[in-house]
């Protein structure tokens, strides 16, 4: 079966319309496609086959990914294939085109989320491939299709919006608080349905379920608390609003956040933004941060980025050639190609455009990014190219990060886990386990404690 499009002769179909628009960033699952043995296919470069995985120890190998002394590897970001397009797998075949790790057929070095079963049942068969798979470079079905199954958090079955109000004013009554009561039903809820808690709260007493909570709690699970209470929308613009509220600001926050989000989530939270605060984000970010930083966000703020789903491999050639002239090509940096590039493309069109980059710069997109830019804009750049190869390892390594070495950010612990806690907090304990030896929940039960270590490890899941 033959497929118009790219490349013209041989080498990879261009799959139209697949997958569904919301793709998100699983892309593709491990193992899901292979390659096919065709000369003159893709990859182009090196004119060769594709290398034949050695029939040894599978990757990761019996140590684990990364390799023992800390992940990522120094100087390196697992993501986009290195030098002349060839990933350091370890263990990976030399030769020509892109490498692949033993018996694991996909893109990059970056960890690949582990397969999905998806609502369509899979890959599409496709007969005269190897394993009836299309080889497509496609990502994965859209958040949209999966997100239901991939958060930890599911709607509680036989809701009772009354009767949990009721357990929470028996926990909050008289002397001392239940808080395991409280935890048993904040952790086993939706959003939605914490929202509909909060309403039959002061329907049923008059009292404002927000304001008991706050004086029944303290600290740390105070905040993780009052963070699941809010609707996702209001946390991500409250959590904005308070990165670049008073003295300095946490860009970090504002890259997390603005970075990550679809466009009908960036839409909506500047929105909420202006009617919560009364106060313009746009003019906000101007008076808190400056230059080619600035820029990126207020481009972040417009959920304008392209959000078609099909790949056009011809403009991710152009656009590489583009990123590598205005980089690595020439004496000193053209900020404003990568911030239009990275800005407005969508993110399979960025994976594309990542694998296209590393075979004419010889190095990763997000290694040239590194020499070319430095502090906030460099950080918020390589957020875009990681979130387009592997978004749930993205916010993997956020949570390894704050609570790696003295002390806890506990802030950004609480923000990741509740806002991916009904979108793709699954995925991301995946990651968090391949890239780090360790599951989520061993690192989060070692970093914290007493009510606010069960409730996080409520809303984690074992």
């Amino acid at each position: 079966m033959s497929y118009p499009g790219y490349p013209p002769s041989g080498g990879y179909p261009a799959f139209p319309g697949y997958p569904p628009t919301g793709q998100e960033s699983v892309y593709p699952p491990a193992g899901q496609y292979s390659y096919p043995a065709v000369p003159g296919g893709y990859p182009p470069a090196g004119g060769g086959t594709y290398p034949a995985a050695p029939p040894s120890a599978g990757y990761p190998g019996t140590a684990g990914y990364p390799a023992p002394g800390g992940y990522p590897a120094p100087g390196s970001y697992p993501g986009a294939p290195q030098a002349g397009g060839m990933p350091p797998y370890p263990g990976a075949p030399t030769g020509p085109g892109f490498g692949v790790p033993p018996a694991g057929p996909g893109f990059g070095g970056y960890p690949q989320p582990p397969a999905q079963s998806y609502a369509g049942g899979g890959p599409a068969q496709i007969p005269g491939y190897p394993g009836g798979q299309a080889p497509s470079p496609m990502p994965g079905p859209p958040a949209a299709m999966v997100q239901c199954t991939q958060g930890t958090i599911q709607a509680a079955p036989n809701f009772d919006a009354g009767r949990d109000a009721e357990i929470l004013r028996k926990a909050m009554k008289g002397f001392g608080t239940d808080e395991q009561a409280i935890i048993n039903v904040v952790a086993n809820r939706s959003n939605d349905q914490r929202q509909k808690i909060k309403a039959a709260f002061k329907t049923m007493y008059g009292k404002d379920l927000i304001k008991d909570l706050k004086s029944e709690l303290s600290g740390n699970v105070e905040e993780l608390i009052l963070a699941l209470f809010m609707p996702s929308t209001y946390y991500d613009a409250w959590s904005l609003r308070h990165a670049m509220k008073g003295a300095g600001t946490q860009e970090r926050v504002l890259i997390e956040i603005l970075c990550t989000r679809t466009n009908q989530e960036i839409r909506e939270i500047v929105n909420c933004y202006k009617s919560e605060f009364g106060r313009d984000i746009e003019q906000d970010i101007r008076a808190d941060t400056s230059g080619h930083f600035e820029r990126l966000l207020i481009s972040m703020c417009q959920g304008n980025r392209d959000e078609n789903q099909t790949v056009d491999y011809q403009k991710a050639q152009e656009d590489a050639q583009r990123l590598y002239q205005a980089g690595e090509g020439k004496l000193g940096t053209d900020e404003s190609c990568f911030n239009m590039v990275l800005a407005s493309r969508s993110f399979p069109q960025l994976k594309a455009t990542v694998e296209a980059y590393s075979r004419i710069a010889n190095r990763d997109l997000l290694s040239s990014i590194d020499r070319e830019f430095s502090g906030n804009v460099e950080r918020g750049l390589k957020t875009i190219v990681q979130c387009a190869l592997n978004r749930p390892a993205f916010f993997a390594e956020r949570l390894y990060y704050s609570m790696k070495g003295a002390g806890t950010d506990d802030s950004t612990l609480i923000r990741i886990i509740v806002t991916r806690s009904e979108i793709d907090l699954v995925q991301i304990k995946q990651m968090f386990t391949k890239m780090y030896q360790k599951t989520l929940a061993t690192m989060i039960a070692s970093d914290t404690s007493g009510d606010y270590r069960r409730l996080l490890l409520a809303i984690v899941g074992q």
